[in-house]
């Protein structure tokens, strides 16, 4: 305990060092001058609170809220003078908020332990004291040796130590870390792979240096120095030897490794990610409405100050007969009596601020955000996946999406490739019913012989079915312990039993492919490769593997010949490769590249280079010195494989076909037509780009393509970009698409930010090819911090596009082929492109409306509430007395007004999925965030002035000159006026928000009239009963005397249609008048009663296709007939295209929960 609160100071940090020493097994060195580090143990803690400090973090966290904050201000000052509402006014409503997002972090917090509790607890096997123990997870330590059985999951991050195999090697999934399900090859070294017994291993001496804890989930740098006979041996650890905590062992039946990072510190704790907080543009005008509010609060409160003192300059009010003043008060000071004052009306004022605004938008967002995963047009049945959010608080960023950037392989195209030709030599070959054959040749050999294929095209294909990294899987029975032979399916088992799995889907077409034309690879076991040549086996000794990254752009293998020689083999972008070419036919195989790509294929270039004994023990000596390096490793690595990889013979190039996802084409069609500028960011070659961009509708054919290639300096780059502008503006007709590579980007980012943006915005397609990551994000935030301020929404597969997707406003994640790292980074994930169409014109339509909506109404209704309570202050004095009673005030956000909006919320929709969806330049009507525009705003804000003039007066016009209202001669009191001046307001708001609605639910009918009858049941219930808990009972009889006045009911409804008809004329006006593209959207919906489902047919049909409300079916029969096969029309009916079975769920015809009718087209 006092280690954590040393470390929570910065006084005890757990490391010193900036590398970690593991003794195998915890021997540590048996002098007394060693003190062992201090490591995490193996708790995961993904928990937030504990039973401690959940009050206290909680409460801290809630009230660093702006409205919250000043709800609690407002509280205090309440208890601390004396105010004219009672602090319960103010103390119930924060406290109910409080309370409601408290409880709901608590059970998220407590669902947190409870996994937690149970991936801590899970038993596991650990070597110690010579023998196998089974003990719980969370007791593990470094330096433990743990023993893993087959399909089970790594408990730790461990260092592979061996494995029941001879060569010490096993294979692991990590789907649950980047979501790939190939299987990965780890291996031992020589040293421990021997250590097959837990007496071995007890026995064995070593000591494993590392890095300290890195999220890097393919980073790892360390040394394992193993004793053996007195003398230490060196071996150098990489990725390749480590096992990642949430992997899963596979193929292989046990190993066993050495706990390195254990608990809080393993790479899959050190992943969890805290999103940034992404703030959507609603927010942010809420914000700012609040603002204006706060200053409007503030005015009324020093005006009503300064007015009371005003009118107490007058003798008579100063000090009337009635209210005489004490002793106390005439002596007290002038300023504390001001400030108590001006405190008092804030308090009297401050419902004009609402508090329960948050908690009613994040259970709209919360709660709307399942749409999205229930909508069945989003599900992708072929891959079993649906679409997920993993943050609602962006639904409504959906809406107003400008620029959306996406990748291109995975994202557009299938990334499922397929090969289709190459070139050797300078010769292309296709592939023709599993034989490769010259370009023009057809396939007329009698049998499937391709014994033709000379020594350079078998060299070509031997180097395509080595340079890889892929596995094999075989359909064959677990053999037993010290029995694997990796190449036992020559003798028992067919090769078409094969399944080869690959990271890259390239490799694992060039694979299939030289498997096909006869040059098969078969397996690999340790450092042995093995491959088919046309029947004939061959084994070749992996001596290095040069990994692939994304600076070098290729990847290598080094191997002994079964002659004895050396070859390193080489593959990657011909960018990466034909520099480094001294040899081969380097121009006629760079044409061939370029027709390849023109096809929209993508290509990859091969080469090889032979060692003579000296060169290759140079090279293996510069390898083996970069890979025991603990200090800057991947330089060193760098600087040697620069230095290998060179004076290479070309050997050829292979070309693989990616195909375009189902409607693309469509999908970027509407996305223009919506107003969205689609821009595509790729790491290809410009004219695979260019030629996908034109095949998906990115490119039209009739668009005049603008090229920024390949700048070579500043002034270069500058002077192409003003020539560009220049033909922009000359040819201003005709539409623009620009392409540009990522070096000319760097040069045009770093001084011609403003001269590259003005030539992007006036072109409708852009183009970005050969891009690294962190370019694709450079190229999103010049877009979102340019003057316009635009919404942008960037969408993609792979880890390459993580920092794009977190970037840009709202990211998406596509659950492709290429891991899960762009889904578990990203907002919203979707399984296909064409997905993006729906998200975006219908959830986003959605989303935006209705909480444009919901935030407006909520500032209207609470304006509704408190001016009223300022234009009192003119009559009583600015006595700073109330017009409502406590529990209207305290009940008026929570209960009476609260549910119609929150449903309208969640279920609202102007216009049919339908339509949204075949009308995209419906989008542009929301767009720019104008339901809350300052203009929008005013109007909702003056409305509610109005309508509260209009309740105050009209109240006060009824009951103003002592006109008795009773049948007794009774005249109102003023609880009585506010009472009336608060029933009316509920009504109008309440109908407000129903002239508002356009798509009716029975949810919303139930919501909507319930809560005007619970208003009343409420207040009959409160003031026709003495209840003994409260102190006073100003309200009692108050409410029920009321309702007897005929007067009273002619006034309500005098005053809601005065406030309300209005508005209806305006609606009218506007659209007959000035209809927005929504609008005559919803006309070109409004279908005769034979063609189209009206309002209440569809709730007769809501219930399984069944009639809920067969009276209501009746009374519509015999005053429209339009419903006149009552409930049965939906059935019979060529009207509703789907048939279903009573028992059957029934949804809407677009498949999606989100619409709750079955209608397909509506006049709601």
């Amino acid at each position: 305990m006092l280690r954590w609160i040393r470390q929570q100071l910065g006084v005890d940090p757990p490391h010193q060092s900036d590398t970690r020493t593991v003794y195998v097994a915890n021997r540590f060195p048996q002098n007394g001058h060693y003190i062992p580090q201090r490591f995490a143990d193996n708790r995961i803690i993904s928990s937030k609170y504990t039973v401690w400090n959940f009050v206290p973090k909680n409460l801290f966290e809630q009230f660093r809220r702006i409205a919250n904050f000043y709800f609690l201000i407002i509280f205090l000052v309440q208890l601390m003078i004396d105010t004219p509402t009672s602090p319960i006014t103010s103390g119930l409503p924060l406290f109910f908020v409080i309370t409601v997002t408290a409880i709901k972090q608590g059970y998220e917090d407590w669902l947190r332990h409870k996994a937690d509790n149970e991936v801590n607890g899970a038993p596991v096997f650990v070597v110690r004291s010579g023998s196998l123990v089974q003990t719980k997870s969370k007791n593990i330590r470094v330096g433990d040796i743990v023993r893993v059985a087959k399909d089970e999951t790594f408990p730790v991050d461990l260092v592979l130590l061996s494995s029941d195999r001879a060569d010490g090697t096993c294979h692991i999934t990590t789907a649950s870390l980047d979501g790939e399900t190939n299987l990965k090859t780890h291996f031992s070294v020589p040293e421990t792979s021997v250590c097959q017994s837990v007496s071995q291993l007890e026995a064995l001496q070593a000591v494993v240096e590392c890095q300290q804890p890195d999220a890097d989930l393919y980073r790892f740098v360390g040394r394992i120095t193993v004793i053996q006979h007195g003398e230490e041996i060196v071996r150098p650890l990489g990725p390749e030897n480590l096992l990642l905590r949430g992997a899963r062992l596979k193929n292989t039946k046990e190993i066993f490794g050495v706990a390195v990072y254990t608990g809080m510190e393993s790479k899959m704790a050190l992943n969890y990610k805290c999103k940034s907080q992404k703030r959507s543009a609603v927010e942010k005008s809420m914000n700012t409405f609040l603002i204006i509010y706060l200053v409007i609060l503030l005015f009324e409160a020093i005006l009503s100050t300064i007015l009371k003192y005003a009118w107490q300059a007058e003798e008579k009010w100063n000090e009337p007969f009635y209210n005489q003043k004490t002793e106390q008060e005439r002596n007290s000071s002038p300023i504390l009596k001001f400030i108590s004052d001006f405190l008092a009306f804030l308090v009297l004022y401050n419902f004009i601020i609402p508090i329960s605004l948050y908690v009613t938008v994040e259970m709209q967002k919360f709660l709307g955000s399942f749409f999205i995963g229930w909508d069945l047009d989003l599900y992708h049945e072929e891959s079993d996946q649906k679409a997920q959010v993993n943050t609602s608080d962006l639904n409504e960023e959906l809406g107003q999406v400008e620029y959306v950037f996406t990748d291109k392989t995975g994202t557009l195209t299938e990334n499922e490739m397929h090969f289709r030709e190459c070139s050797i030599k300078g010769t292309k070959y296709r592939e023709v019913n599993g034989k490769l054959l010259p370009e023009g040749m057809t396939d007329d050999s009698p049998d499937g012989s391709v014994a033709h294929l000379i020594g350079d095209e078998v060299l070509f294909l031997k180097a395509v079915s080595l340079c890889h990294t892929v596995q094999i899987s075989y359909d064959q029975p677990d053999l037993p312990l010290g029995a694997s032979d990796p190449f036992s399916h020559v003798n028992g088992f067919s090769s078409n039993h094969m399944e080869y799995y690959a990271s890259s889907p390239d490799e694992k077409a060039l694979v299939e492919a030289t498997k096909r034309i006869g040059v098969a690879f078969t397996g690999s076991s340790g450092d042995t490769m093995e491959i088919k040549t046309f029947g004939k086996f061959e084994k070749y000794k992996l001596l290095h593997l040069l990994e692939f990254d994304a600076n070098r752009r290729r990847m290598s293998v080094i191997l002994q010949t079964p002659s004895g020689g050396t070859v390193l083999f080489t593959k990657g972008a011909e960018s990466a490769i034909l520099p480094f070419a001294t040899s081969g036919e380097i121009e006629k195989t760079r044409l061939h590249v370029d027709e390849f790509a023109l096809k929209g294929l993508r290509t990859l270039v091969v080469a090889c280079r032979h060692f003579s004994p000296e060169e290759y023990m140079d090279v293996d000596k510069r390898l083996t010195a970069a890979r025991t390096a603990l200090q800057q490793r991947e330089e060193k690595l760098q600087e040697a494989f620069d230095f290998i990889e060179r004076d290479l013979q070309l050997l050829g190039a292979t070309a693989v076909e990616d195909k375009l996802q189902d409607k693309v084409q469509e999908t970027i069609e509407a996305l223009r037509l919506a107003g969205i500028k689609v821009w595509v960011l790729t790491g290809d070659k410009h004219e695979t780009a260019v030629s996908v961009s034109l095949s998906c509708g990115h490119f039209h054919r009739t668009m005049n393509i603008l090229e920024l290639l390949q700048q070579r300096s500043d002034n270069e780059c500058a002077e192409q970009l003003r020539r560009l502008a220049r033909r922009i503006k000359e040819d201003h007709v005709i539409q623009h698409g620009l392409v540009v590579d990522g070096a000319s980007l760097s040069l045009a980012l770093r001084e011609h930010e403003k001269l590259f943006m003005e030539v992007c915005k006036n072109c409708s397609a852009v183009l970005c090819c050969r891009m690294a990551p962190l370019q694709k994000a450079k190229v999103v935030r010049l877009l979102k911090t340019s003057p316009e301020k635009p919404i942008t929404l960037a969408i993609g597969d792979g880890a390459n596009d993580v920092s794009m997707i977190q970037e840009a406003h709202v990211g998406i994640g596509i659950m492709g082929k290429e891991g899960r790292q762009a889904v578990r980074n990203s907002d919203y994930a979707i399984a296909r492109f064409k997905f993006l169409a729906k998200l975006l014109l219908v959830h986003g339509h959605f989303y935006y409306i209705r909480i444009a909506t919901l935030v407006q109404y909520f500032f209207y209704k609470n304006v509704c509430f408190i001016t009223p309570q300022f234009l009192y202050q003119f009559f009583c004095l600015f006595s700073q007395q109330t017009l409502y009673d406590s529990v209207y005030l305290t009940l008026y956000n929570i209960c009476f007004t609260s549910l119609p909006i929150l449903v309208y919320s969640l279920f609202e929709q102007l216009v049919h999925p339908h339509a949204l969806q075949s009308k995209p330049c419906l989008y542009r009507d929301i767009s720019k965030n104008s339901l809350l525009s300052f203009r929008t705003f005013l109007y909702w804000t003056v409305l509610g002035f109005c309508h509260a003039f209009i309740f105050f007066f009209g109240s006060y016009i009824l009951m103003g000159e002592d006109t008795t209202l009773m049948g007794n001669g009774q005249m109102f009191g003023n609880w009585t006026f506010g009472t009336l001046v608060f029933t009316v307001m509920v009504i109008t708001v309440t109908l407000k928000l129903a002239l508002e609605t356009h798509f009716w639910t029975w949810m919303n009918h139930f919501v909507t009239w319930g809560s005007i009858a619970f208003y009343f049941i409420f207040s009959l219930f409160y003031g026709g009963i003495i209840w003994p808990f409260l102190h006073t009972q100003d309200m009692y009889f108050v409410f029920v005397q009321l309702l007897s006045s005929g007067s009273a009911w002619f006034a309500i409804i005098i005053i809601v249609i005065t406030c309300l008809s209005p508005d209806v004329f305006k609606k009218v006006l506007y659209r007959h008048l000035q209809p927005t593209s929504t609008q005559n959207s919803q006309q070109s919906l409004s279908a005769p009663p034979a063609q189209a489902l009206s309002c209440m047919e569809s709730l007769c049909c809501y219930q399984q296709g069944q009639s809920g409300c067969s009276r209501l079916a009746s009374l519509l029969d015999q005053m429209t007939g339009h419903c006149k096969a009552g409930a049965s029309n939906c059935h019979a009916s060529s009207r509703c295209n789907r048939s279903w079975s009573d028992t059957e769920t029934f949804y809407s015809n677009d498949r999606s929960i989100l619409t709750l009718s079955p209608i397909e087209g509506t006049r709601c």
